[in-house]
């Protein structure tokens, strides 16, 4: 019985309390070097993805299947613009943002910025980004890794895990998006 109170209590407490809102203002600078802030996006739904160019696995796959998912959305997928967003200010200038996100796909808005500048948007939608010592080749950077739905107005719709095919993720942004 105080096993069961407890346990009860306590999802009374964690539902009562309000969620961290993910999300907010930033100006971070495109793959033109020129500075953009979230408001350019207004009225526009936006998929937000934060990684770095250097990354050997996870961010390449992940531009590819949005890439893959946006395009089978057909025209609702054109409707939404994806942002990759670098998590690697060091490395990541915006000539390279700009090569890299080209690769996947021209409808890819690529973001940069300086340390202070990433360090901001990074706590506004919760990611977290470390890098690693120094091995061969460079460092790699271990990274949270969603997809955020934004309406708009720059409100967050949704996340959506990133290992997931690009059939699921079309699925899901369908299920996210008002109905055309």
């Amino acid at each position: 019985m105080l096993l069961f109170s407890g346990s009860a209590g306590l999802r009374i407490f964690l539902t009562s309390q309000r969620h961290t809102q993910i999300g907010g203002p930033y100006t971070l600078v495109n793959s033109h070097g020129q500075t953009i802030s979230q408001a350019a996006f207004e009225g526009h739904y936006t998929l937000l993805y934060f990684g770095y160019t250097h990354c050997v696995d996870v961010c390449p796959l992940t531009l590819a299947t949005v890439s893959a998912a946006l395009y089978e959305l057909g025209k609702q997928g054109q409707s939404i613009i994806p942002v990759f967003i670098s998590v690697d200010p060091e490395r990541d200038t915006p000539e390279v943002v700009r090569e890299y996100v080209e690769r996947f796909s021209p409808q890819i808005v690529g973001l940069t910025g300086s340390e202070m500048q990433l360090q901001s948007v990074m706590k506004a939608f919760h990611v977290s980004a470390r890098r690693h010592a120094p091995n061969g080749s460079g460092y790699l950077v271990d990274h949270s890794s969603l997809l955020y739905l934004m309406n708009g107005q720059n409100h967050l719709i949704g996340m959506i895990p990133v290992d997931t095919s690009a059939h699921q993720i079309a699925s899901e942004l369908r299920r996210l998006l008002p109905s055309t």
